[in-house]
């Protein structure tokens, strides 16, 4: 039985790895965590102590498949203060668009993270 998400991983090459590692700290307030000595080089990435994204270089022999529809869209994170996002993100000339979801109490900003990853952050109505 699954019992909640755990976290997810990101691979890259090394340049991009370091991009999304700054973007992931200074835009959404993420924290460098500690990461066990792996042979491959990466970071965790941590929301109140607990890892939830991990980053890691492509392997060596790694290769995507071709002409394939990518199925992975967004990850999404609970968050607060949307005008403090906002604020960020035009500062960071990031674009984004805003959606609210009366039906389940909830605003969304959706945007893409360096590497084309989509992002929501999800805001509670109270």
């Amino acid at each position: 039985m699954i019992s909640g998400l755990n976290h997810y991983n990101l691979r890259s090459e090394a340049k991009m790895m370091e991009t999304l590692k700054i973007f992931y700290i200074e835009i959404l307030g993420l924290e460098l965590g500690v990461r066990p000595p792996f042979q491959s080089n990466g970071y965790w990435l941590n929301v109140s102590g607990k890892d939830i994204l991990h980053l890691s270089e492509t392997k060596k022999n790694d290769s995507n498949p071709v002409n394939i529809k990518n199925t992975f869209d967004h990850m999404a994170f609970t968050a607060e203060d949307k005008d403090k996002y906002i604020k960020i993100l035009e500062k960071k000339e990031i674009k984004f668009h805003l959606r609210v979801v009366p039906e389940i109490g909830t605003e969304q900003i959706f945007f893409k993270d360096p590497a084309g990853n989509g992002i929501e952050l999800i805001f509670c109505k109270t």
